[in-house]
């Protein structure tokens, strides 16, 4: 579409947005996982509060974003970097939460909350069987 950013652009912008949005992550959930709860974090006996702060910081930036993007002030080539940069690479750096929340609510915004339901349950369920079945599949490499 004209005034789009080019496929190799677009990758960029959301390749540097990502790698930044990493390192946010990783920073904030240490910081956040310390402060909250000190202690062995997911893989020992403590909450993991440093990823749930991310989420839902990253979902909070997310709807700050959307709501900023549909005032239409930028043009639409500049509001497709915005949301290439922003969204999918600088937030989906730092949790790939925000743009799953997101998604579900612009679902339930256009009635359609059978499908966010699906969606909801789908992912939740096959996200953690997908986990089980890595889990058990490199257990099981020698």
């Amino acid at each position: 579409m004209a005034g789009e950013p080019s496929p190799l652009v677009a990758s960029l912008s959301v390749a540097v947005g990502g790698a930044a949005g990493s390192v946010l992550r990783y920073h904030a959930g240490r910081v956040l996982g310390g402060f909250a709860a000190p202690g062995p974090g997911v893989t020992g006996d403590a909450f993991p509060w440093g990823t749930l702060g991310v989420n839902i910081i990253g979902s909070l930036l997310m709807g700050a974003l959307l709501g900023w993007l549909a005032r239409g002030t930028l043009t639409e080539g500049g509001a497709e970097s915005a949301r290439l940069l922003i969204g999918v690479g600088l937030l989906g750096g730092f949790t790939t939460f925000s743009a799953f929340s997101a998604e579900l609510v612009t679902m339930l915004h256009r009635g359609q909350g059978g499908m966010a339901a699906g969606y909801a349950a789908a992912s939740l369920i096959a996200g953690m069987a997908a986990v089980i079945v890595g889990l058990v599949a490199a257990q099981s490499v020698q």
